[in-house]
């Protein structure tokens, strides 16, 4: 049995993981990283680059669509437009294999060590990898865990066949023509979103009350607008029985049965931390719920033994697990580091997109404190207007005392690109003067900003 030893072992090549290992190694660490599919994780090959890759066909194709009826703004026209699946899915895997391929060659470049198969714990410092050559013995000093989540199955809706998870239903080459989507979260809202824009009759069911309940209702009544529009239609405060010969079997919160015809059953019901099957009852380390227990340094209850990413909890977002990753990787090359962020942004693709950075109104008001808030509408954004875009705004959340800016959130086409001006603000310490400060581009979207800036300090300019 081979063996070979080294300073830092990342378990996982998600985007957490391959960070980690790639600065490790840019910092003279002997690393090996270990990855039991593609090199990328759930996120780069079957998650948020695939997923965003469809949602961008779909967008072009309904824009086309639209021209074809006659109901473009612009007064373009064209001929009935058509749609190849299998050649977009063709086209998002090429994105995929390039990104893939580009995270192989930074390994390389910093002189880490890949090994392709899956890693058992024998110990805190020892891990057993099956290869396609043989079993292989890896011994570190320090071992990060990175092995990300996995899709939440149903007892009354297990996978297969018609019933499919949203890396199945990213590969499908033939649109269905019925499809009913099992979760009203981010990901089965942009996934059905998409879906319906092809041109398949999408069904949204959720146990909950309402849709994407992680935010509030004012962000998320623009995109219950556009869901309506495009002729999706949404069941909840329903419970799923059962997928039957074709055959959705729902139960409503007042016991009602029914059911919805399906040719396909998407279920995004959200994401578990991936924890079995790697030997961690060989290290016994402590949890937190269903996730491993870190501190703010990224240690577990081991010594020399780090977590990050989805499986130490929410949220579960790539660019954290990036984030603690290169933290991790500083901290074993004897850098002083925390996990000491001020906000991680969250974002919705949608349609329109949800933003949301720090605390929203519900949320600061919680904490006792007084404060101030804003929207600016998109409807009064000149930018807004020349993108056939008005629904939506964006919204400051401070302290009334002295303007420190709590939080932030936006709806609206687009509005995923503002992400990085509203983290910057919150990391910096910006007051609400300093955003009505700040000279924003003209036209641009992110005026929108400085705009809900000024009105939460009682003067407008432009609405």
């Amino acid at each position: 049995m081979k063996e070979i030893s080294c300073k830092l072992l990342v378990i996982g090549g998600g985007p957490g993981g391959y960070v980690c290992a790639i600065r490790a190694g840019q910092l003279g660490l002997d690393t090996v990283i270990v990855e039991k599919a593609r090199l990328g994780g759930t996120c780069l090959t079957v998650g948020c680059i695939p997923s965003k890759a469809l949602i961008h066909a779909a967008d072009e194709f309904a824009a086309v669509r639209a021209m074809a009826a006659g109901g473009a703004p612009t007064g373009i026209t064209v001929a009935e437009p058509a749609i190849d699946l299998a050649r977009t899915v063709a086209w998002k895997d090429g994105i995929v294999d390039r990104l893939t391929l580009g995270v192989a060659g930074l390994l390389k470049k910093a002189r880490v060590k890949t090994v392709t198969g899956h890693a058992r714990f024998r110990d805190g410092k020892t891990v057993e990898v099956d290869t396609e050559t043989g079993p292989q013995v890896i011994r570190a000093d320090e071992v990060v865990i990175a092995t990300g989540s996995a899709p939440v199955a149903l007892a009354d809706l297990p996978f297969g066949g018609d019933v499919v998870t949203s890396t199945a239903a990213l590969a499908l080459t033939a649109l269905p023509g019925r499809l009913a989507v099992v979760g009203a979260g981010y990901i089965g809202l942009e996934l059905g979103t998409a879906f319906a824009k092809l041109g398949a009759a999408v069904t949204v069911v959720d146990v909950a009350p309402r849709i994407l309940p992680a935010y509030d209702a004012e962000l998320v009544r623009p995109v219950a607008a556009r869901l309506e529009a495009l002729g999706v239609r949404l069941l909840t405060g329903t419970a799923v029985k059962g997928f039957r010969d074709g055959e959705l079997l729902l139960e409503s919160d007042d016991g009602g049965a029914t059911s919805v015809a399906a040719d396909k059953v998407l279920v995004a019901a959200g994401r578990r931390a991936a924890l079995e099957g790697w030997g961690l009852e060989e290290i016994d380390l402590d949890m937190d719920g269903p996730f491993l227990r870190i501190d703010e340094r990224c240690r577990t209850s081991m010594r020399g033994v780090y977590a990050i990413g989805d499986v130490t909890g929410e949220p579960m977002l790539a660019h954290r697990a990036m984030a603690q990753g290169e933290m991790v990787a500083e901290i074993v090359a004897g850098h002083d580091r925390v996990f000491d962020k001020a906000a991680i942004p969250a974002v919705c693709f949608t349609d329109p997109e949800i933003v949301t950075v720090g605390l929203s109104p519900e949320a600061a008001r919680a904490t006792g404190r007084e404060i101030r808030t804003a929207s600016f509408p998109f409807q009064a954004n000149g930018r807004a207007m020349t993108l056939s875009a008005e629904d939506g705004f964006v919204r400051v959340v401070a302290r009334a005392d002295n303007h420190l800016v709590l939080g932030i959130q936006a709806v609206g086409r687009g509005v995923s690109e503002l992400a990085a001006a509203f983290s910057l603000a919150l990391e910096m310490g910006a007051r609400l003067e300093d955003v009505a400060a700040t000279v924003h581009a003209h036209p641009t979207l992110g005026e929108a900003f400085a705009e809900a800036a000024m009105r939460a300090l009682g003067h407008a300019l432009h609405v």
